[in-house]
């Protein structure tokens, strides 16, 4: 069977210096460099900020990310800088692909240069101790900035391959919305468009817990039929959640809600999942991050979510599972077992007019 190379259908726009959109991505990671490597292709005037001079001034050389995503060439247009000042100063756009443990540092360090630039987390997160998402973090570290969050089904290895993706951009700015959309938007990447930032959000760092979940199950051979219980369930119990904290429920059916569920749980290319798998096959956390070589947000997200679960009164059985295999040694074997026996619950949560427990 012949291999689709949709890539090869769509060239590269050229950059009109004096009309482009003015893109900087903060981060050098592998989603970073591929909405980064999009923008260009877009026909932006693109740059990419990475704290080592060495990796940048390499990135500029060799046109390739060889830390993060060695086997793809990206687009010449695209510059690598070190200076975060000259990163930040008269641009557009700001997409920020920090870790969330490092998201507030490096928006305090852009402040004294943001003036209109639009400021857009690609970080799917929380924020450790503070249970802040990225978009709060952005509203305390730089009041007044137009902002929003894009969150969805997007393994970078694919969409740096051509595959067909799409992705949801969520601001209460239409203008954030709109030109982010022209930033991104193209015949193999579709940016849809939403005004539920907490909910595209949630969705986003919501869903890591569940591939470390299935991460871990897969290791442990289950079947289709598990893998589904899986991730309906883990549908349910981050519905459930987010409506606690104000989400609109419906999001969770769209590309950032059960799309990065099914994409990030089915994928061995998923950094949660890997690490699931890692743990299920016997390792230690400290063990499988080391492995990995890469942050896994689910762990932290684990940590998060079960307090602030615990505080709201929510039921999320899966979370407080993980929680107790990874950090108290629980036997695996016995927790899966002790989740199957709970109580009776309704399939579909908000359809029922009261909730079994």
């Amino acid at each position: 069977m012949t291999e689709l190379n949709f890539s090869d259908l769509v060239k590269p726009v050229e950059v009109d210096k004096k009309t482009a959109l003015r893109i900087t991505v903060l981060g050098g990671g592998s989603f970073g460099t591929a909405m980064a490597n999009l923008a260009v292709r877009n026909g932006c005037d693109t740059m990419i900020w990475i704290r080592d001079q060495d990796a940048a001034d390499d990135i500029n050389r060799s046109h390739i990310n060889k830390r993060y995503l060695p086997d793809f060439n990206l687009e010449t247009g695209l510059r690598a800088v070190c200076d975060i000042e000259e990163a930040v100063c008269d641009r557009d756009i700001i997409l920020v692909a920090i870790p969330s443990h490092s998201f507030r540092n490096v928006l305090k360090q852009i402040s004294p240069f943001i003036t209109s630039q639009a400021v857009v987390s690609l970080t799917k997160g929380i924020e450790a101790d503070t249970f802040s998402f990225m978009s709060d973090i952005i509203r305390e570290e730089l009041p007044e900035v137009p902002y929003g969050v894009l969150s969805g089904p997007n393994l970078a290895k694919e969409i740096m391959a051509g595959m067909p993706s799409g992705t949801v951009i969520a601001s209460h700015s239409e203008l954030v919305r709109y030109a982010v959309q022209h930033a991104l938007h193209s015949a193999l990447f579709r940016v849809f468009g939403s005004d539920d930032v907490h909910g595209v959000e949630l969705g986003g760092a919501l869903k890591n817990i569940y591939a470390v979940a299935m991460g871990m199950a897969v290791a442990y051979n289950i079947g289709e039929n598990t893998k589904s219980m899986i991730i309906t369930r883990a549908l349910a119990e981050m519905s459930r959640f987010a409506v606690e904290l104000g989400a609109n429920p419906l999001t969770f059916l769209g590309l950032s809600g059960v799309g990065d569920l099914f994409a990030t749980c089915n994928s061995p290319l998923s950094r949660n999942y890997q690490i699931g798998y890692a743990l299920g096959s016997g390792k230690t956390l400290e063990q499988a991050t080391k492995e990995l070589g890469q942050t896994a947000e689910g762990i932290n997200t684990i940590v998060q979510v079960r307090k602030r679960a615990q505080e709201l009164d929510v039921y999320m059985p899966i979370t407080n599972a993980l929680y107790e295999v990874i950090f108290e040694n629980a036997p695996a074997l016995n927790i899966a077992l002790a989740l199957m026996k709970n109580g009776h619950r309704s399939d579909v949560e908000f359809v029922l007019p009261h909730h079994e427990v």
